[in-house]
């Protein structure tokens, strides 16, 4: 009962705010719910379901409860069935699609060469991929895991920072390291990159090679030109898997369009390309971040609605019936 409704029962008022007619009540092993027939019926399909996924080992938090009550109103089928399965575990700890929108995404990255996994912060696009990259490893599907990024500052000039090359680009490329850490033991993770089985190295380094039996993994992909979102989707070898991450919302180019936004209208309909869309639905951080996601996602269509009704203003008369 302590792993179902969490310490304190804090998963009470979560299961009681996806089903706000009807009034739960706890004793002991005992649940009681009552309300209308209909929601009531609801609120119990979707306790049924919970208990179910901490049988099957998944520890629960207010993600997996609302995400459960969202399967369930959409009649996608049972949230026991979709979020149970583990990609790994690593030290006890299970990592394993949270939400309807993840598990479609790794199901994704299980049928397609190369997928695309788009959304904004907090829906786990990077973190699901490092792990089904390791995954991959452990069944030996793949010889090596090569994960990439752009080392692009975040809207900052960090000026000259000291040390080899590698001293330089280590603290663009820590968010990887730190995902490796906890997915992998600590002591093993040094031993694999000493011997190349897994590689962490900034984009520019990939030019020119071919990458035969690897995961590769791509994050930040939003922060690439057009021109190095091509160079690194042709090193694509025989044997080989690619995962592509990004926020298009977050963009930190100087200048020119983002290699992610273009690549969308590129590459759509090609067969074993797959193009994963999560929303903030899917953000498995702070339940504020959904909330500041879709702010920000408002103000945006906004902004450009007024942009695009200030253009029609000023154009003069005779040209906006043009066709």
């Amino acid at each position: 009962m302590v792993r179902l409704l969490g310490p304190q029962d804090r998963l009470l008022s979560t299961i009681e705010k996806q089903h706000p007619g009807v009034d739960v009540l706890v004793r002991g092993n005992h649940v009681t719910l009552s309300g209308p027939a209909s929601d009531v019926a609801a609120a119990r399909a979707l306790v049924d379901e919970l208990v179910q996924l901490v049988r099957s080992g998944a520890d629960l938090g207010p993600v997996e409860v609302a995400s459960s009550a969202r399967i369930l109103g959409s009649g996608s089928g049972s949230p026991a069935e979709l979020l149970s399965q583990a990609i790994l575990t690593s030290r006890g700890k299970s990592i394993r699609p949270k939400t309807l929108g993840q598990k479609n995404y790794v199901d994704a990255i299980d049928q397609n060469t190369i997928v695309f996994g788009i959304g904004p912060a907090g829906t786990g696009k990077t973190y699901l991929a490092m792990a089904k990259a390791v995954q991959a490893l452990q069944r030996k599907e793949v010889d090596r895991i090569i994960l990439s990024r752009p080392a692009i500052e975040a809207g900052e000039r960090l000026g000259f920072l000291p040390g080899t090359l590698t001293d330089k680009i280590d603290p663009y490329l820590r968010p990887l390291y730190d995902a490796l850490n906890e997915m992998m033991d600590p002591e093993l993770v040094p031993k694999l990159l000493a011997s190349g089985t897994v590689e962490v190295a900034p984009l520019a380094y990939m030019r020119g090679r071919t990458l035969n039996n690897s995961f590769v993994v791509l994050d930040e992909a939003q922060n690439t030109t057009p021109e190095q979102m091509k160079m690194f989707l042709t090193r694509l070898g025989f044997g080989s898997r690619m995962v592509v991450t990004g926020d298009i919302t977050q963009v930190d180019l100087p200048a020119g369009a983002s290699g992610l936004q273009l690549v969308t209208k590129v590459l759509a309909g090609i067969d074993d390309i797959y193009f994963a869309r999560l929303t903030s639905e899917d953000v498995v951080r702070h339940s504020l971040v959904g909330q500041i996601v879709d702010a920000y996602t408002k103000y945006d269509a906004q902004k450009q609605l007024e942009k695009f009704e200030r253009g029609e203003k000023s154009r003069p008369a005779g040209r906006k019936n043009r066709r």
